[in-house]
């Protein structure tokens, strides 16, 4: 797989399959080396004439886009295989991304979304919430952290 395969194309998103494969391999180097790592799980979902439907990847890219101001090069971002939005944060503990997610709030709620949106983060780590990546996500998905609701704003208004 070549470096370009593992990008969403014309971003800095990895696709869901790179992102499993680098999750994976990253798990592993913390496990070897005892370092923390944190999963971050971002879902966003818009409503629809009265139902909640899962954000459009156009939708994902300007979150991942918002949020990919506030996170380090090191960092990693991308699809997870849920359709949502994974990121890894390495060598942070649970209380230090709870810092980061905390910016990437104040990110979220200062910035004008073209559609009106809801966004759920969770967060798990390892060694201290799970030691495998399945078990891992699982603890991301079912740990929110914050539950964010936003309005439709006019393209006037945007950042």
């Amino acid at each position: 797989m070549t470096s370009d395969a593992f990008y969403e194309p014309d971003s800095k998103l990895l696709t869901a399959e790179a992102f499993e494969f680098v999750l994976d391999s990253e798990l592993k180097r913390a496990i070897r080396y005892q370092n923390y790592l944190t999963l971050v799980t971002v879902e966003a979902s818009r409503e629809w004439e009265g139902v909640t439907v899962t954000a459009d990847d156009g939708t994902l890219q300007e979150v991942a886009q918002v949020i990919g101001r506030d996170i380090r090069d090191t960092d990693l971002l991308g699809h997870t295989d849920k359709g949502m939005l994974g990121l890894v944060l390495l060598d942070a503990d649970f209380d230090h991304s709870a810092r980061v997610i905390d910016r990437l709030i104040s990110r979220i709620q200062n910035y004008k979304f073209t559609t009106a949106l809801r966004i759920a983060i969770g967060a798990a780590c390892y060694p201290t919430h799970a030691i495998v990546a399945d078990s891992l996500k699982r603890q991301a998905l079912s740990r929110p952290l914050v539950s964010w609701r936003g309005d439709i704003h006019s393209p006037s208004e945007q950042n």
